[in-house]
């Protein structure tokens, strides 16, 4: 059990757990992430769970956010789970020392 929980994050960082929430309801899914670039710009995804392909939702945002062109990313939020490998290892391919959360309801843990 965190003693973190979502009000203590700093503003940006609190933003992102909004944005992964938004992205997991918008598809009804019960995971979502979102990641902020290294000049701000935010992108946030569900998992995506077809029959030809299956991502992650931190995988989902990582995606976004590389094909947009980031080469940096500072935070990554995952909302719903308490953890996701293959979508860490995918942001960590981008930025190394980005500090990425889990979020379950209000209870925040760092992952990285």
């Amino acid at each position: 059990m965190s003693d973190l929980h979502v009000e203590d994050l700093d503003a940006e960082d609190a933003k992102l757990v909004t944005l992964a929430r938004g992205a997991a309801g918008r598809v009804s899914q019960t995971t979502g992430a979102a990641v902020r670039d290294g000049i701000g710009r935010t992108y946030a995804s569900a998992a995506v769970d077809l029959p030809s392909l299956r991502l992650t939702a931190l995988q989902a945002a990582v995606a976004q956010a590389y094909a947009a062109g980031a080469d940096a990313l500072e935070a990554a939020v995952v909302f719903g789970a308490e953890g996701d490998g293959e979508g860490l290892k995918a942001a960590q391919e981008i930025s190394a020392d980005l500090t990425v959360w889990s979020v379950i309801r209000k209870e925040v843990n760092r992952l990285a």
